[in-house]
């Protein structure tokens, strides 16, 4: 379905996706340099594969925070932070995107 979507638009995808994804050097050009974790978890590999496969990148990892403003999640003890829901962007902008 997502092939559907018509070229001129940019497409966003937005979701708790349960990926952990780590800061190996082969997914920065993908999620950027600002990951929490330090290793990837099944989930977060699918979900880089499939931002590279559709030509877009993980935003919600490009950006520079505090890691207190990293984590989407936490565990019932208190202490154990996850980065898992994400925001997948198009890596191309089109101009009739930026006109307005």
């Amino acid at each position: 379905m997502f092939n559907h979507f018509p070229k001129y638009h940019t497409k966003m995808l937005l979701g708790e996706f349960n990926g952990k994804v780590g800061e190996k050097n082969i997914f920065k050009p993908t999620i950027g340099q600002e990951s929490l974790h330090h290793d990837s978890n099944g989930n977060g590999v699918r979900l880089v594969n499939f931002a590279k496969s559709k030509n877009l990148v993980v935003k919600s990892m490009m950006f520079p925070h505090q890691s207190i403003h990293k984590y989407t999640g936490t565990y019932p003890d208190g202490k154990t932070h996850n980065q898992i829901d994400h925001v997948l962007i198009g890596r191309i902008w089109h101009s009739s995107v930026l006109d307005v």
